[in-house]
């Protein structure tokens, strides 16, 4: 259950983030919804690849290069969605920022009863 909520509330940034941010564009809600499925799957799967791959620069950068992953990540799922467009890397660099942030607050909400 927490994970279907999880993937609605992306989906909800999502169409939010598209609203304000110029250079992004969600077609219709179902798109939004698969966006944020595909986004999570490409974070769990694709992700760490890359993590592992870029690991020198990663380190020589402090960390900073996982920004460049994360843009990487929402054009890859610009690509793979038909109806999410994304203009260009700096968009999606701002994109990954706000989505990381809205998804930070609105998953806080769904602590687990036990901790």
């Amino acid at each position: 259950m927490k994970t279907i909520l999880r993937i609605l509330l992306t989906a909800i940034a999502v169409l939010v983030i598209a609203q304000f941010l110029g250079g992004v564009q969600v077609d219709s809600y179902t798109s939004a919804i698969v966006v944020a499925i595909v986004l999570g799957l490409l974070r769990a799967i694709v992700k760490p690849i890359l993590i592992l791959l870029t690991l020198p620069v990663t380190v020589i950068t402090l960390g900073l290069f996982l920004f460049v992953i994360n843009a990487t990540i929402v054009l890859l799922a610009s690509n793979l969605v038909s109806g999410f467009y994304v203009s260009g890397f700096w968009v999606a660099l701002l994109f990954s920022l706000l989505l990381s942030l809205f998804q930070s607050v609105l998953f806080s909400f769904l602590k687990d009863e036990n901790t």
